[in-house]
């Protein structure tokens, strides 16, 4: 992309198709043919939670997903009307916090339920532990259920139960398996409440099968590829091209010179570094898209800047780099640094304007 003369004084940034994700969140409710509840934590994935869910107000949501009361408060304030589930454990001494946002908390113990159920008939989900070890009542602790079961007799505010999937892309039969400790949980606790939800992104790929009442799509919404699923890319982070300088054979590039260069060639720096997000293990194994070309990162990834091989090109000051979101794509980048694409994109740094194009 070439653009070196420009009144933009943004160094990098973040394009975002709200198409995009508009589209991926219609894909995945037609193959689930389940009412949406899209999470918008972190950020909306880095992508502007706000943003993100006034572009999915189309799909008709029953709500949105955050994990923190500060990311219910931002909702809140910015008038998104829809309801709202902390999808973290309710801590007992924040019960008033989470009521005065008008959010839904996740509550996956006694003492939490207890102290919400204080509060009236506010509404609130059960989380169910059946196997990621990391919140909800316990599948197989047949004392703490049968109190829970006592709890919610006359729970008027109970409005849902759920669990989490831990391997829904890579184990169907440990996903079968959740789900059925999920209905032995539902069985054992007496009634069911009006929402079930299992399904995660990666649980899409299954179809209306763990649909229940509701689903959750997270990273499919936002470009990420899953099996059994086709979402589309939606963020591409952009930056320019700070400064050009031929190097000789045997030059040395950026910080502990952990490379060199094998013959005479170009090196580009582009605008953006570990400070923007730019992950320091795509340091001499990442790649970007400049002037139509893949180009390997070279050298240390630096705060605010990265380096890449260009070879002969005709690279000037100005120039535009993809980082991902063209020939990289997020995955593909995460692969490189060897992560996954959530910790790219919810990695993304403030500094990096968010710019959106389509819906709003």
């Amino acid at each position: 992309m070439r653009n070196p003369l420009t009144s933009d004084v943004a160094r990098a940034w973040v394009d975002v198709d709200l198409d995009a994700v508009v589209r991926n969140a219609r894909s995945y409710a037609a193959k689930t043919t389940a009412p949406l509840l899209p999470m918008v934590k972190a950020n909306g994935y880095g992508l502007g939670a706000v943003a993100m869910a006034r572009a999915l107000a189309v799909v008709d949501p029953w709500g949105f997903g955050v994990a923190t009361i500060d990311e219910a408060r931002e909702l809140h304030v910015n008038r998104v009307l829809r309801p709202t589930l902390i999808c973290s454990p309710l801590n007992p001494a924040h019960t008033e916090a989470v009521a005065a946002v008008a959010a839904r908390p996740s509550i996956g113990d006694l003492t939490a339920l207890r102290a919400w159920l204080a509060l009236g008939d506010l509404p609130f989900h059960l989380e169910v532990d059946t196997g990621m070890a990391r919140s909800g009542l316990r599948w197989d602790d047949a004392e703490q259920l049968q109190e829970a079961r006592n709890l919610l007799a006359t729970a008027t505010g109970w409005e849902g139960v759920y669990t989490h999937f831990h391997s829904a892309e890579q184990n169907a039969a440990a996903t079968a398996e959740q789900w059925e400790r999920l209905q032995g949980v539902i069985a054992t606790l007496g009634r069911r409440p009006p929402l079930v939800h299992a399904a995660n992104s990666a649980a899409g790929a299954f179809g209306s099968r763990y649909a229940a009442d509701m689903t959750r799509p997270g990273i499919h919404l936002y470009g990420g590829q899953l099996p059994g699923l086709d979402a589309i890319p939606v963020a591409s982070v952009r930056a320019r091209i700070s400064a050009v300088r031929r190097i000789a054979a045997g030059a040395s590039v950026s910080y502990d010179a952990t490379w060199r260069a094998a013959n005479a060639t170009t090196i580009a720096t582009v605008a953006a570094g570990y400070a923007d997000g730019m992950s320091r293990h795509l340091s001499n194994s990442g790649a970007v898209e400049l002037l139509g070309h893949r180009l390997r990162i070279v050298g240390r990834i630096t705060m605010d800047h990265l380096m890449v091989d260009a070879g002969d090109l005709p690279v000037a000051v100005g120039d535009v780099a993809t980082i991902f979101g063209g020939l990289v794509s997020v995955d593909e980048q995460a692969a490189l640094a060897g992560t996954i694409a959530y910790e790219l994109l919810t990695g993304l740094g403030a500094r990096l304007p968010r710019r959106y194009h389509g819906s709003s």
